[in-house]
């Protein structure tokens, strides 16, 4: 990665941060009404009610309706969907903290799967970031009962779809737009969200479920838009770890917005987390920009 795609990364990443906090805020204001099929419909539908907005406004976007590969984007909307699921369900009945703690297992996952798969290389900075992430997990997370909550043991394996849909989501970054990924994203997913879903529950919709709802569609595109676009001008294994930034996001958000325990370990692993960040990227600022000898 030369410098403006670290920069560029770093810039889309942020936004993937902030938007998945959303979505997390969202979940919660919507959960008291729906459940987790219900909430994905929410999010499909609205999804692809702003991208089809976006063709009439920009009508060359035409030219990117077709799926590229249908075989890879029924591949990753299936792992992706199954992801989601297990997510919004966590988000309902666990602590914020702990759903974010628990899904960031997944660049173990990734590092396993991308190096063979997208034919990245597994380097010392990026084993680094790895390593000092979880770590940065296992301090927040200090498996104990909660932990072995079931829905938390659900996702662990959430976990793996999630690290699954990002090496698909890398391959499809190399033959269509981010655009296309999202659409086919929302248009494969939705009829299966309404075949599933109490569509009655939608109607009663009130008040700040109402807007939980607009903040779930808003998110929902603009989350997948950074991160897709992050994955385009950066590897999955670059990519992936700072993600791991989400996790004091998301606990400063439980704990203002829901009075959860603002956990003072939450923020040591935040600190191994960043470092293992910090020491991924300037590996790859050396790799690429090597110090001139002598």
């Amino acid at each position: 990665m030369n410098r403006r795609n670290v920069i560029l990364v770093l810039a889309w990443m942020a936004g993937a941060v902030v938007s998945f906090s959303g979505t997390a805020i969202a979940v919660r204001l919507l959960s008291g009404r729906l459940g987790a099929f219900e909430i994905q419909a929410v999010r499909n539908a609205g999804g692809l009610a702003l991208l089809l907005l976006a063709i009439g406004f920009r009508p060359q976007l035409r030219w990117q309706l077709g799926p590229g590969s249908l075989k890879l984007q029924l591949g990753r909307n299936v792992l992706h969907y199954v992801g989601q699921y297990g997510w919004n369900h966590a988000v309902i009945a666990l602590p914020l903290a702990t759903v974010f703690a628990l899904e960031f297992t997944a660049p173990v996952w990734l590092a396993a799967l991308a190096v063979p798969l997208l034919g990245e290389r597994l380097t010392a900075g990026r084993i680094g970031a790895i390593i000092l992430g979880f770590l940065g997990v296992l301090v927040v997370l200090r498996p104990g009962v909660e932990a072995f909550h079931p829905v938390a043991l659900s996702m662990l394996a959430t976990a793996f779809t999630f690290a699954a849909t990002a090496v698909c989501t890398k391959a499809l970054t190399r033959r269509v737009s981010t655009f296309t990924i999202l659409l086919w994203m929302n248009l494969l997913q939705l009829p299966l969200s309404l075949a599933l879903s109490d569509l009655s529950l939608l109607g009663e919709l009130q008040g700040t479920e109402i807007a939980g709802a607009l903040l779930l569609v808003l998110t929902g595109v603009t989350s997948h838009f950074c991160l897709t676009q992050a994955y385009r001008h950066g590897d999955a294994l670059v990519v992936m770890p700072l993600d791991f930034l989400r996790i004091p996001m998301i606990a400063v958000v439980g704990w203002y917005f829901y009075g959860e325990r603002l956990d003072p370990f939450v923020f040591a692993g935040a600190a191994l987390i960043i470092l293992g960040i910090a020491w991924n990227l300037s590996a790859e600022a050396r790799r690429r920009h090597p110090a001139p000898d002598g």
